[in-house]
């Protein structure tokens, strides 16, 4: 009896040792990871801060670099994806781009979000020979990283909706690319889709962070395409 009651006390406090060990380890964990995302969220800003624009105000430059989201069912840009679009068309005819880069998913064969924003832009009179795909933009970090990696961007016009901008056009020039950017804040109307995108974009920092500390490869880089160049020598 005696020896079963000392086992037990021993299993008892053995178990409230791992307890305690358990629980330190989640609050240190939880403060590392606070702090750190602080600390990439204030990066964020650093990096981005003077090379946010209104359109009215953005400076000409050679590209437009639109970042892709969702795309509906039936094939068509969704609200949030159009309102980066319109901003892309406008600079457009004004002469303050002269090509569009459009870079988003195509993971498999039913969804293909660049080749729904080429159709958008080409319907409202955008020439086709003036929009380059890239079908490999899985995230901001390997859209920036292939623009500059694959198709050889040195400067452009970063577009997205507001919440997500600084993160983008902070990647965009820590990988090279002598970028600033243009927001979207009409997509505010879409009130539970906008709030969810600016509070994910506090853990988006922390990863944005991360990749570029790590130094990664996009998931899918290969040969220099060229479309581009084509695109602005094509005047």
């Amino acid at each position: 009896m005696r020896r079963r009651l000392g086992a037990a006390r021993r299993w008892h406090t053995e178990h409230r040792r791992l307890v305690r060990r358990t629980l330190f380890g989640l609050v240190v964990g939880a403060v590392v990871l606070a702090g750190g995302t602080v600390a990439s969220v204030s990066w964020v800003r650093g990096e981005s801060d003077g090379h946010l624009y209104s359109e009215a105000d953005v400076p000409a430059a050679p590209v437009a670099l639109v970042l892709g989201t969702k795309v509906d069912a039936d094939g068509t840009p969704s609200p949030i994806l159009a309102a980066r679009l319109e901003i892309a068309q406008r600079l457009f005819e004004r002469g303050k781009v002269i090509a569009i880069l459009v870079s988003g998913d195509n993971m498999n064969a039913d969804y293909n979000e660049p080749e729904a924003m080429l159709r958008w832009l080409v319907d409202r009179g955008v020439p086709a020979r003036k929009v380059v795909l890239d079908y490999a933009g899985f995230d901001t970090y390997d859209s920036c990283a292939r623009a500059r990696q694959i198709f050889g961007v040195e400067r452009a016009t970063v577009v997205t909706q507001s919440f997500h901008l600084p993160r983008a056009v902070a990647l965009c020039r820590r990988l090279g690319i002598d970028a600033q950017g243009v927001g979207d804040d009409s997509a505010k109307q879409y009130s539970r889709t906008w709030r969810f995108g600016s509070l994910r974009e506090n853990g988006a920092c922390l990863k944005a962070a991360l990749d570029v500390l790590s130094g990664r490869e996009p998931a899918h880089l290969g040969r220099h395409e060229t479309g581009v160049e084509d695109a602005l020598r094509d005047v």
